[in-house]
């Protein structure tokens, strides 16, 4: 049973990598086809043109002969005899509807704990991945942990970069930055084919490993996006940051009358200014006795209001009806 199971998992996987090659043949034949159209004749053109022919009429042949496959699988599926280890499966321990079955959405809560749960639980599986350089290494990786081929792990391994970037280790938000767009890839892949991404991360190594320039390219322009985004990320955080302190330190500085000292001190006339940085009492009150009345009682009761100027009891009212 455990072999004729592993037949049907390699006629999928290999039908399904048949199909994304065909694909891309035929792409490429489209590409010569419409450039022979557009240009002269041409002898390295018409070769290549006859080569992605021929790739395309044997790529098409083989996705029939593995249809084909995978219909006498299926039959022979059919036929097996209930025995032990068939008897022994979920599927034939209760009654199934031909229905398709509702799957209900998750809710932006349930994701952020889903999300929550699954860091806390393999964050150094990721944050190892994240460090890998070779194609092989990684793809060795994740063959023992499949797990981690998820839409979690390119999310987690972001966070790290936006971190590393604000503790400005360049290079390292750059190298995790790299399996991020890896592992994007491989979901992205495995969307496209409709399978389980566990069972087509080996076929995107493969694929990048001897991949045209065009893919190539691809790559690593999702790579850079994904670099501006994290250091444009990084700096609003860090500006945010500093605002944040700016409005705590602001909060702490704030005088009995609710006003910041700095900023009622830059609004002062320079000779108030001076009298303050001198800590001179006799200047600050010359230089109020030559203001206008109303102006100097509007600047002292901000200076003692912002906490600049601290009058004794009774001193406030005194200084008015000066």
């Amino acid at each position: 049973m455990a072999e004729f199971q592993q037949k049907g998992e390699d006629l999928e996987h290999n039908f399904a990598e048949c199909k994304t090659l065909l694909k891309e043949a035929q792409g490429r034949l489209k590409k010569l086809e419409e450039e022979r159209q557009e240009g002269e004749e041409d002898e390295e053109r018409e070769a290549e043109l006859k080569k992605a022919q021929a790739e395309v009429k044997k790529l098409t042949k083989d996705e029939k002969k593995f249809e084909k496959m995978i219909e006498e699988y299926r039959r022979e599926e059919k036929k097996l005899p209930w025995n032990v280890d068939t008897l022994s499966k979920e599927g034939f321990s209760k009654s199934v509807l031909n229905v398709k079955p509702i799957t209900k959405e998750e809710t932006e809560e349930e994701k952020v704990e889903k999300h929550k749960t699954f860091v806390e639980k393999h964050a150094a599986e990721i944050k190892h991945f994240g460090m890998l350089h070779r194609w092989d290494d990684s793809q060795k990786y994740l063959s023992d942990n499949p797990h981690l081929v998820c839409e979690e792990t390119p999310n987690c391994l972001v966070v790290m970069c936006i971190d590393h970037e604000i503790d400005e280790k360049h290079a390292l938000m750059e190298q995790v930055a790299h399996q991020a767009i890896v592992m994007q890839f491989i979901l992205d892949l495995a969307r496209t084919l409709k399978v389980d991404p566990r069972g087509c991360f080996r076929h995107f190594f493969s694929k990048i490993k001897t991949a045209e320039k065009q893919y190539l390219d691809m790559f690593d322009r999702e790579l850079e996006l994904l670099k501006e985004r994290v250091r444009s990320c990084a700096q609003s955080r860090m500006e945010g940051a500093m605002k944040e302190l700016e409005e705590e330190e602001k909060e702490k500085r704030l005088g009995p009358g609710g006003l910041d000292p700095l900023e009622v001190y830059e609004s002062l006339p320079t000779e108030m200014q001076k009298s303050f940085d001198e800590k001179n009492i006799q200047m600050l009150q010359e230089a109020i006795s030559k203001l206008d009345p109303l102006e100097g009682k509007y600047h002292l009761h901000r200076c003692i209001d912002s906490g600049l100027w601290v009058p004794e009891s009774g001193e406030a009212d005194e200084d008015d009806e000066d």
